[in-house]
């Protein structure tokens, strides 16, 4: 069984920053990656970054050159660094991971809670 627990969601105001945090906890044999989606009121989620096992990391065209993911390894944790917000970065941001537990031999995927950032002009 396996856990996802973000935090660092909140309020800021444009031009501002925030910390998002994601660590896994339960029977993980291996991460393979672990990333972070998005959903507004009104769209659908969509993937804004993620990195994977062996650091390799992809960003939505929206947040490039504004967001920075990454990862440690021996905490089982991802992070995201949020700069330069704007009002249209405010939605809930969903920590997701491919894991395979103990036990198994292939991958699956995991959510998180989600948690809010908002962003005002």
């Amino acid at each position: 069984q396996v856990q996802l627990v973000e935090s660092g969601g909140g309020l800021v105001q444009a031009g501002g920053s925030l910390r998002l945090s994601c660590a896994a906890s339960g029977s993980i044999f291996s991460i393979n990656a672990m990333g972070w989606y998005r959903q507004a009121p009104g769209k659908q989620r969509e993937l804004v970054a993620a990195v994977t096992s062996d650091g390799s990391t992809n960003y939505s065209d929206s947040v490039k050159g504004r967001f920075t993911v990454s990862r440690d390894n021996a905490k089982n944790t991802v992070y995201l660094q949020m700069n330069s917000l704007k009002p249209e970065d405010t939605a809930v941001y969903y920590c997701n991971a491919l894991i395979i537990i103990k036990w198994y031999y292939t991958s699956r995927d995991y959510w998180g809670q989600g948690t809010q950032v908002t962003v005002s002009s």
